[in-house]
């Protein structure tokens, strides 16, 4: 009769999920004990004496060719969704940027987010929701009673919430602030208030500037449409240019990055610039605001062009030797300007973007848009380019058109004659500087007040 057997432990009783200690093995201890199974079953043979197939790992090659094939579909397919939602009408870009907002703050909240403490922490993820519903309340509510006045202000329901929309957005603010306060609470307090910074600057660098970049559309699409072709254009040459003629880093932080697809990119950037002014200043639908939000690439829109869009006689120096003057419209030259923003400043978002995530130890923001990453790592450099449009174009292109009659009632009715001296004294004073009225008309205005 055979001995039965003693100290002998079977694997099916242990599992493999434990350690000789009992404790439950780290996915090092996993893959390790894996890795000497598959060594040991390589070599064993199968029942007709053959040695076990297994199937070959995938080799580096095929995974760069399917994120390859994958990351240009949805290339392909966020291009078309861009022109579609621009040609069906403003209010659809708006939509698009509205999303993009609120899932970027996402990404971005979720990389300082620590998911043991968080759930703890009853209300740190309302909180975050709550100031971004706040801060986009305030943006928003700015932009239409600034764009829609005439429709908002007569409106005896949407009137009181106009006059009192920024007390309303601040005391909304004081809710949220005093809530946190009041969450407060022991051995957390480094942790929320870490969420609380963190939050605030995802909503500066995310949420504000991405709304300055809905304003443009509200001024037209062009000058939301060339900021972002202009970006998405110099990154498609700065790649090229990079591998074709790059030799000298540009950055640490983006070690692919170099100088000779810098400079190669500003320059196609700028003439890619000026080629796309030249077809879309044709256009009134890209280059009249908004006064229809229903309005498409089909219906167009009707306004009197900016002086910006129209051609001008310039005069050349007497002395060039080719010809004395030309035709050109003053947006071909602030064309100069976005475009050389647009390859050398607007790159730093994008550096910023991958300083943080070293910082973090992440690839990627997210994973919203496959083979991509995820949305803010597509538009790290779109929001300063935004919000540079904006800022340029309310400094050196906007025009601001005032009634004279409204003006003069203004004047009259709403100042004493004191004011009304110092008003006309600081009229001409400026003339006087611009050249339109002689020295002596100011001074007899000078004299003339001091009399008084």
């Amino acid at each position: 009769m055979a001995k039965p057997r003693r100290n002998i432990k079977f694997n099916h009783r242990n599992g493999h999920s434990s350690g000789a200690d009992g404790r439950r093995n780290s996915f090092s201890d996993i893959s390790e004990a894996a890795s000497d199974q598959g060594s040991s079953t390589q070599s064993k043979t199968g029942h007709d004496g053959t040695l076990d197939s297994q199937e070959p790992p995938v080799s580096e090659y095929e995974k760069k060719k399917a994120t390859f094939i994958t990351r240009s579909i949805w290339t392909f397919v966020m291009i078309g969704a861009f022109f579609g939602a621009m040609f069906m009408g403003h209010i659809y870009i708006i939509a698009i940027v509205t999303a993009v907002q609120i899932v970027s703050f996402k990404e971005v909240i979720a990389i300082a987010n620590v998911p043991s403490r968080a759930r703890r922490l009853k209300f740190t993820k309302a909180l975050n929701w709550y100031w971004l519903a706040t801060t986009m309340y305030f943006l928003y509510g700015e932009s239409v009673i600034y764009y829609f006045k005439h429709i908002v202000l007569v409106d005896k329901v949407l009137l009181p919430f106009a006059t009192h929309h920024r007390f309303i957005s601040f005391m909304l603010y004081v809710i949220g602030f005093v809530f946190f306060v009041a969450s407060l609470q022991a051995g957390h307090y480094r942790f929320q208030f870490t969420q609380f910074a963190w939050t605030h600057m995802a909503l500066y660098l995310i949420v504000v500037q991405a709304h300055f970049i809905m304003n443009n559309v509200f001024e037209g699409m062009i000058w939301f449409f060339l900021p972002v072709s202009l970006v998405i254009c110099n990154d498609i040459f700065a790649y090229i240019c990079g591998i074709t003629f790059g030799r000298t880093q540009l950055i640490k932080l983006s070690p692919k990055k170099t100088v000779e697809g810098f400079v190669g990119a500003w320059i196609l950037t700028i003439v890619f610039g000026v080629g796309m002014t030249n077809v879309l200043m044709r256009f009134k639908y890209f280059i009249c605001p908004v006064n229809d939000l229903g309005a498409n690439i089909w219906t167009g829109l009707q306004c009197t062009p900016n002086p910006v869009f129209l051609p001008r006689l310039y005069h050349l120096p007497i002395w060039f030797p080719f010809f004395q003057s030309f035709r050109m419209a003053p947006m071909q030259v602030h064309i100069l300007v976005f475009g050389t923003f647009a390859s050398l400043i607007a790159p730093f978002g994008g550096f910023f973007a991958s300083g943080l995530k070293r910082t973090f130890k992440i690839k990627d923001f997210g994973d919203s848009i496959p083979g991509h990453g995820g949305i803010t790592d597509r538009m790290d450099c779109q929001f300063i380019m935004g919000f540079f449009a904006y800022m340029y174009y309310h400094s050196f292109i906007a025009v601001y058109k005032v009634s004279l009659g409204g003006v003069i009632e203004s004047a009259i009715n709403g100042l004493t004659a004191e004011e009304q001296m110092e008003l006309v004294k600081g009229i001409s004073k400026h003339l006087h500087n611009q050249g339109v009225i002689p020295e002596g008309i100011l001074d007899c205005l000078n004299l003339a007040v001091r009399r008084r």
